[in-house]
C-alpha cells in the first residue's frame, strides 16, 4: 500500500487543496511552503523551510502522485497533484481525504463543513457515502476509529500523521474533586456570611425572619 510521511501528507493535502482553492494553482515552491505554514485549517501548526518542502515535492514525485507543471511565460518551476489518477478517486473522496490529511480525524459533520471550501457535499449521506468507499477500497484509505460519543474517521495514507488524536476521540472527562476538609470549612464560612447578610438585608425591610419562615401548622 502506498504510504506517506508526515511531509508529504502535508505538501501533497496543501496541492489538492489549493487546487480546489486557489488562482495560483498549480503552486511554485515558495507559495507552497506558505500552504503548508498556514495558520488556518491546518493541525498540527508547522514552520517548514523550502528545502523540507522540496524534498517532500522530490519523493512525491517518485511516487507519481506529484508532477511539473508547464505553464506558458513563467520561469518559476511550479508543482500540481497527480493524486486523483494514482489513488484513483472520485472529487468527494478526494476532498475527504485531503481534509483528514490536513486537520486529522474528524466527525462526518465536521467533515462536511469544513471539505466544502473545496467541493460542494450536499448532505451527510454524501460524506458518509464516500467515506464507505473510502474505507472498502481492497487498500482502505480511510478507517473509523473505535471508541468516543461521535464516530470519528482516519486517513490510512499516512497512520502515523496524528498520533494523539485517537486519544482525543474519547476525552477525558476531568472528575470532580474531592470535597477536602478545608475546602468544606471555606464554603461553610461563605455560607453563614451569606446568611448574615440576607438577614440584616431582611431586618431593613421589616422582614426579620425571612431566613426562618413560620412552620405551617395544619388543624
Amino acid at each position: 500500500m502506498l504510504q506517506l510521511d508526515p511531509t508529504e501528507s502535508r505538501v501533497l493535502g496543501v496541492l489538492v487543496e489549493k487546487a480546489f482553492t486557489s488562482s495560483g494553482y498549480p503552486m511554485s515552491l515558495n507559495a507552497l511552503t506558505d500552504g503548508c505554514n498556514q495558520k488556518s485549517n491546518r493541525h498540527p501548526l508547522v514552520n517548514w523551510d523550502e528545502d523540507r518542502v522540496l524534498a517532500a515535492l522530490d519523493s512525491l514525485r517518485a511516487k507519481g502522485l506529484v508532477i511539473f507543471a508547464d505553464t506558458m511565460g513563467s520561469r518559476v518551476t511550479k508543482f500540481r497533484h497527480n493524486s486523483r489518477e494514482v489513488l484513483g478517486l472520485g472529487e468527494h473522496e478526494l476532498v475527504i481525504l485531503t481534509e483528514l490529511l490536513l486537520r486529522g480525524p474528524q466527525t462526518a459533520g465536521e467533515l462536511r463543513a469544513r471539505a466544502q471550501r473545496m467541493q460542494p457535499l450536499e448532505n451527510l449521506d454524501v460524506v458518509r457515502a464516500a467515506l464507505t468507499r473510502l474505507m472498502e477500497r481492497p487498500e482502505p484509505l480511510v478507517q473509523r476509529i473505535p471508541g468516543g460519543r461521535a464516530e470519528r474517521f482516519a486517513q490510512l495514507l499516512c497512520p502515523k500523521l496524528h498520533p494523539l488524536e485517537e486519544s482525543a476521540a474519547t476525552p477525558d472527562v476531568p472528575a470532580s474533586p474531592a470535597a477536602s476538609p478545608d475546602r468544606l470549612e471555606r464554603l461553610e464560612q461563605e455560607v453563614a456570611g451569606l446568611r448574615q447578610m440576607i438577614q440584616r438585608l431582611a431586618e431593613a425591610l421589616g422582614a426579620s425572619d425571612i431566613l426562618n419562615p413560620p412552620a405551617e401548622h395544619h388543624e
